[in-house]
């Protein structure tokens, strides 16, 4: 067990506690809070740590079976939320909460495909 797959098991549980936070949004019909944003960026922030441990290990020499599907992972897992996020930036109705929750969602399966394709 490396020191990436705690950190992607936390970034999995959070991704689904943001998604749960949003879904309460979208089920109440309640328009988007500013603190479902911020715990998507944190959410952001932890995906990005993994994304540079990933890329530590790659320097030290650890290459996984498919390169380009890992790397592509990488890329997807520091890029969906702020394309998410931007994408709603204007509107705060209760389905805006909706797409950060697929975002996160999105964001927790990449975390686990990374460990997979390492």
């Amino acid at each position: 067990m490396s020191a990436l797959t705690p950190i992607a098991w936390i970034v999995a549980g959070y991704a689904v506690l943001v998604a749960l936070a949003a879904g309460v949004g979208v089920a109440f019909k309640a328009p988007r809070p500013g603190w479902l944003d911020q715990l998507a960026w944190m959410l952001e922030l932890l995906a990005a740590v993994l994304v540079v441990g990933s890329l530590g290990s790659l320097a030290q020499g650890h290459r996984p079976e498919s390169l380009s599907t890992h790397l592509g992972y990488l890329a997807a897992a520091v890029v969906i939320m702020p394309v998410a996020l931007m994408t709603v930036r204007d509107d705060r109705g209760s389905w805006s909460s909706g797409v950060v929750g697929v975002a996160s969602l999105a964001t927790g399966v990449i975390a686990v495909r990374i460990l997979m394709t390492r």
